[in-house]
C-alpha cells in the first residue's frame, strides 16, 4: 500500500494540512474495494482527484476511468449519454448509441456534481447500483454492466433530500463512505504552498522567472477567504505571473489581485443567513416596512393618549422623552418639543368650552368661509357623470371621432371609450 506522501506526489497534490491527509487516507483505504464512494467539499477544493487515486489503487485500474459532468449535459440528454439509446430513440437519434455505463464496463465511472442529476435519472442510477441493470433509451431489452461509481457534489446533500431535489435512498447507496475535502480557508498553511507550485507552473509555460511574495504579501495571501478555494488562487497567480512585470510582489500589488470582499469570516455565516431569511425578496421587504410603519403608528396613539391624560406636565416630558424624540426626530430638544410640537397638540385637543375669544371668533371665520363655498358648490350643479360625458365630447370632437387617440387624450382603454361612448348614446 502506497503512503499518502508518495501519493501526493504521484498525483502533484500539493498540502500538508491533517484534514488533505486524512481524505487521502481514506482514498487508499476504500481503493480496493468496489463500495461506492461520495466526495463532498466546496466548488473548487479539487475533489476531481481523490477518484482517480482511488481507480488507480484499484483491480479496475487497467479498465476504463471515465469522468463524467452531470451539471454541464443538458436534462433532456442525460439519460443517452449515460445509458445510451437506440437508433430512433428519438429526434436526432440516426443510430444506436452506447452509454457510458456500458464504455466503462469493468472500470469506474466519476460522477461530478452528482447532485445536479434530474430525478427521473436518479431512478435509473439507483437501479444499476442495486442491480448492476440499466436500460438504454428506446429500448426494453435489458443491460447489464459492471461498474465502480465514485461521486462527487457540493450540494448540501440532506438540504436538497428535504427539498426533493434529490433521492434519499439514492443518496444512502452513493454514501456508503464519505470522503470530505476542506476549504481552502481551514487549510492557511496551504495556501502559500500552492501559490509557489503554480507560480513555478506558469513561470514554466510562459517562459519567464518565477513570482515571489515579501512577508507582508505572504500573510495578506493567508488571510483572504478564498470562496473559489484552488481553483481561484490557480487564477490568480496566472494573472499575476503574466501582468506584473516586477517578479517580486509586495502586499500592495497583491492586493490589487485580491478579491474585494474577501473575509476570514466562513462562508457558512452568509449560507445561514440565506436559510433563515435575510428579506432576499421583495415581499418580505414590504411586510417589514409595514411593520415598521405599524409599530410606529403605535408609538404615536400612545403618545397623544398620554399627552391628553396628563396635559402639559414635566414628569411626562423627562420619561417618555425617548418616545417623543422616536416621533418628532433626534434633533428635537425639549424646549422645542415644549414650545412647538407640544402646544399645538394641546390646542388641537383642548375642549370647546376651554377656548378664547379670539378662537371663537377665529371659528366664525372659518364656518363663514365654508357657507360661501357651499354656495359655490350650489350654483355648480353639474354631476360627475355630466363632466365625464362633456370630456369625452370634447375629446372626440378634437380627433375628428377617433376612438384611438381620443382614449390615449383621456387615459383609458379604447375598449372602455367604446363602453362609454355606448353607455351615453354619443
Amino acid at each position: 500500500m502506497e503512503s499518502p506522501q508518495a501519493i501526493k506526489q504521484r498525483f502533484e497534490i500539493i498540502g500538508n494540512d491533517a484534514s488533505l491527509n486524512r481524505a487521502i487516507e481514506k482514498s487508499i483505504r476504500v481503493a480496493p474495494t468496489d463500495i461506492s464512494v461520495l466526495i463532498t467539499g466546496e466548488s473548487g477544493v479539487g475533489k476531481e482527484s481523490l477518484p482517480k487515486i482511488i481507480h488507480s489503487l484499484s483491480h479496475r485500474k487497467h479498465s476504463k476511468y471515465i469522468a463524467v459532468n452531470c451539471g454541464a449535459i443538458p436534462e433532456g440528454t442525460i439519460d443517452s449519454e449515460l445509458f445510451g439509446h437506440e437508433k430512433g430513440a428519438f429526434t436526432g437519434a440516426n443510430q444506436a448509441r452506447d452509454g457510458y455505463f456500458k464504455e466503462a464496463d469493468g472500470g469506474t465511472i466519476f460522477l461530478d456534481e452528482v447532485g445536479e442529476l434530474p430525478l427521473t435519472t436518479q431512478v435509473r442510477l439507483l437501479r444499476v447500483l442495486e442491480t448492476g441493470e440499466f436500460l438504454k433509451v428506446g429500448s426494453s431489452k435489458v443491460q447489464k454492466s459492471n461498474v465502480r461509481i465514485v461521486a462527487a457534489t457540493n450540494v448540501n446533500m440532506l438540504e436538497a433530500i428535504k427539498k426533493n431535489k434529490f433521492r434519499e435512498d439514492l443518496y444512502y447507496r452513493l454514501n456508503t463512505v464519505e470522503i470530505y475535502l476542506s476549504p481552502l480557508r481551514e487549510r492557511r498553511s496551504d495556501i502559500h504552498l500552492l501559490f509557489r507550485k503554480f507560480a513555478s507552473d506558469f513561470a514554466l509555460k510562459y517562459k519567464m522567472p518565477t513570482i515571489r511574495l515579501t512577508d507582508s504579501a505572504i500573510k495578506a495571501l493567508e488571510s483572504c477567504n478564498w470562496p473559489g478555494n484552488i481553483r481561484q488562487l490557480k487564477n490568480i497567480t496566472e494573472q499575476i505571473s503574466v501582468l506584473e512585470t516586477e517578479r517580486e510582489v509586495d502586499e500592495a500589488t497583491l492586493k490589487h489581485y485580491l478579491p474585494k470582499n474577501s473575509s476570514n469570516l466562513p462562508s457558512v455565516i452568509s449560507e445561514e443567513k440565506n436559510n433563515k431569511g435575510d428579506f432576499s425578496n421583495e415581499r418580505e421587504i414590504l411586510y417589514k416596512v409595514l411593520f415598521d410603519m405599524k409599530n410606529d403608528l403605535n408609538d404615536l396613539k400612545k403618545l397623544t393618549m398620554e399627552l391628553m391624560e396628563s396635559g402639559n406636565d414635566e414628569s411626562f416630558k423627562e420619561e417618555n422623552m425617548n418616545l417623543i424624540k422616536k416621533v418628532y426626530g433626534e434633533t428635537a430638544s425639549e424646549k422645542e418639543f415644549a414650545e412647538e410640537s407640544h402646544q399645538e397638540q394641546l390646542e388641537i385637543l383642548q375642549l370647546p368650552s376651554q377656548k378664547t375669544r379670539a378662537d371663537n371668533n377665529l371659528d366664525s371665520r372659518i364656518e363663514d368661509s365654508y357657507d360661501y363655498a357651499e354656495d359655490i358648490e350650489e350654483e355648480e350643479t353639474l354631476s360627475l357623470q355630466d363632466k365625464e360625458v362633456e370630456l369625452i365630447k370634447k375629446s372626440l370632437e378634437r380627433h375628428q371621432g377617433k376612438r384611438k387617440p381620443a382614449a390615449d387624450e383621456l387615459g383609458i382603454s379604447e375598449r372602455t371609450l367604446y363602453r362609454k361612448i355606448k353607455q351615453y348614446d354619443l
